[in-house]
């Protein structure tokens, strides 16, 4: 199972740029002009140009560029330069000088990483002809300093004089480019790296036609054919087999390869420096260099207006349960954290194990996440993120038609007209004083019992879930906590209420700073939708509703309330779990985007300004109208008067 014949898969690299470097006297430029003569030279330049090997010069037909450079202190600046422009660095010393060997470690080697040039370094010895017999060996001389620069890819001996391991400098560096290593294996505990094992997880699976959790004999062929154009006799298959089985046991079973023994193999090929099996796979089945689906494999944009967001589609939910089903091994309608890493396992990491994502979903007892919970999650990934949403549906499995899963809403200037949204996931702006209670209000919607201790929010958070409305129908409702310090960071931009459905504004209700402060947050939204053309429809909600009022809080909440256009505050008890029905009022006020819309006192100067402008071309188009009508009545009674005359 390897690439015997064809050229292997080299990703999208169509020149490889190898930078020589090394102290001066270590054979640099003779060994650029031997790789390309094949010749040893006489009399070498100090600096040579650019050298170009042709694509046809190694099996990968790719070509190679290589640069050599003065080690001088005034060529400083132009060695950093060319460094910076390098595919690979090709590191020399004098096999027969090891004053340059120790330069490796206490000179070249830290300033490659002070420079900051993340490529492979390929280490050459040379001028092997005259080194000493007395000197040990290359294993143990470079072990140490391997174990100190892990980008060491490899090291090499050779002698430019007497043509022994010159072309093998290049190739090596070539192959360290087209086929790295880093990605795939970690040296120090000589194991698969976890994004490798994920991608060929993925790949097993997807070779595992009738998912047995074994490639048969059958499926192995069909892999090879696919991977390097070329089938399997049935003795090699046999030989194969017996490879894995020799070594571990668990490799092989009555139903063929198991995925154990697929990573195995893998492991094996690297640890024999044949990369570029590895790399052939993957490439064939769509991963770059950084093991993730390469970007045209995934759109990397879903042109939509500001006032438009994102949302699966009924097949993708579909999709998305069945996979739900499939990895709830115990049956109890919840994934549990080893179920979703698991389902998860062939993606190059789980994308929630981060902020925004992290705690953003209610979870069970054991921690798990409902069905719901995990719609609701994707529902939030796909709202912020569509390209992740897409590309992690691919990973755990998604094969169909990528413009299938997704549907982008309609825009809510539009909604605002019809008085109707037909969106399936609400997005709401949590606003409101430090203290209010915001985050009580999110942890309530996640089903968290209430907390006394107090830690204000620094940064936005979200929190994700489903919400049984009326009819029977659920929708999605994401919460989107602003800490009062962001607000003014958010309005600085005209189109940052574009993605808000609802915004709510809550206050502690036994606090009268509060309610102040709460309502000149709503006067900002306010004005600032009304400046932008985003308006947004706005509740009010009274925290701590277990608590005393502060004095007049009614008249100055019906005051608010009357003058700008909007519902009443409700009232809340997160501490008591009084919630008056806070989150299905969310909704309906989203599904009616052109009512609770707040109005400002200037926003009501402009409109009455508007109204009266258009009163006023009314009544000059009505005069004008008028005017023009008794001129036509004119001309035809003098027209009639005329006939008669």
């Amino acid at each position: 199972m390897e690439n015997t014949m064809g050229k292997s898969n080299t990703g999208d690299k169509a020149n490889v740029r190898v930078v020589v470097v090394g102290d001066s006297g270590t054979g640099k430029s003779s060994l650029i002009v031997t790789a390309a003569a094949e010749t040893f030279p006489q009399n070498v330049p100090p600096v040579l140009p650019p050298t170009r090997l042709p694509a046809d010069f190694y099996p990968d037909r790719v070509p190679v560029t290589i640069i050599d450079t003065s080690s001088s202190m005034e060529h400083r600046t132009k060695l950093a330069q060319e460094l910076k422009l390098a595919d690979a660095v090709v590191l020399t010393y004098a096999c027969d000088t090891p004053a340059t060997l120790d330069r490796l470690s206490t000179f070249w080697l830290p300033e490659l990483r002070r420079l900051e040039v993340k490529v492979p370094v390929i280490v050459v010895g040379c001028k092997l002809d005259a080194r000493e017999d007395t000197q040990v060996s290359l294993e143990q001389v470079m072990s140490p300093i391997m174990q100190q620069f892990r980008e060491i890819e490899t090291c090499i001996e050779c002698s430019a004089r007497s043509l022994i391991q010159v072309p093998e400098v290049f190739y090596y560096a070539q192959k360290a480019v087209l086929h790295p290593t880093a990605p795939l294996f970690d040296q120090e505990t000589q194991t698969l790296k976890p994004r490798c094992v994920r991608a060929l997880k993925r790949i097993f699976i997807l070779c595992d036609e009738d998912r047995d959790g074994a490639l048969s004999d059958r499926e192995l062929n069909d892999f090879q054919v696919k991977c390097f154009n070329a089938p399997l006799q049935p003795s090699e298959i046999v030989g194969v087999k017996r490879v894995v089985q020799e070594k571990l046991s668990e490799g092989v079973n009555d139903r063929g390869l198991t995925l154990t023994g697929f990573l195995f193999l893998h492991a094996l090929f690297i640890e024999k420096g044949r990369l570029e099996t590895t790399w052939t796979v993957l490439r064939k089945f769509g991963y770059d260099n950084e093991i993730k689906l390469r970007d045209d494999l995934i759109p990397l944009s879903f042109k939509r207006a500001p006032d438009q967001s994102v949302e699966l589609t009924t097949e993708a939910v579909d999709f998305l349960k069945s996979i739900f089903n499939l990895f709830d091994l115990h049956g109890d309608g919840a994934l549990r954290p080893a179920e979703l890493d698991d389902l998860f396992s062939t993606a190059p990491e789980s994308p929630w194990s981060e902020a925004p994502y992290k705690e953003s979903a209610e979870k069970t007892a054991l921690g798990g996440l409902s069905f719901d919970g995990f719609l609701a999650q994707w529902a939030l990934m796909t709202l912020l993120d569509p390209v992740k949403s897409v590309a992690n549906l691919v990973y755990i499995g998604y094969q169909g038609d990528i413009a299938s899963v997704l549907r982008i809403t309609r825009r809510r200037r539009l909604d605002r007209k019809k008085q109707q949204s037909d969106r399936n996931v609400f997005q709401c702006f949590v606003f409101g004083p430090k203290g209010a209670g915001k985050s009580s209000l999110l942890n309530s919607f996640l089903g968290r019992p209430f907390s006394e201790a107090y830690s204000p929010t620094t940064t936005e958070r979200f929190a994700t879930n489903t919400v049984d409305h009326l009819g029977g129908n659920k929708k999605t409702l994401i919460l989107r906590e602003i800490p009062e310090d962001g607000v003014k960071r958010l309005l600085s931009s005209k189109e940052s209420l574009a993605e808000c459905d609802v915004a709510i504004f809550v206050h502690d209700s036994s606090d009268e700073k509060s309610w102040k402060r709460a309502t000149e947050l709503l006067a900002d939204v306010a004005g600032h939708g009304e400046d932008s053309g985003f308006e947004v429809p706005c509740l009010i909600v009274a925290a701590k509703d277990d608590l005393d009022p502060f004095p007049l809080s009614i008249q100055n909440s019906t005051r608010v309330s009357q003058d700008m256009g909007i519902e009443a505050p409700i009232p809340v008890s997160m501490q008591l779990g009084d919630l008056s029905n806070v989150f299905r009022r969310i909704i309906s006020a989203a599904e009616h985007p052109h009512l609770s819309i707040p109005e400002t006192e200037a926003g009501r100067n402009r409109k009455q300004y508007r109204q009266f402008v258009n009163r006023s071309l009314m009544f000059v188009s009505v005069g004008a109208a008028v005017a023009i009508a008794g001129l036509a009545a004119y001309r035809v009674y003098a027209a009639r008067k005329n006939t008669s005359g």
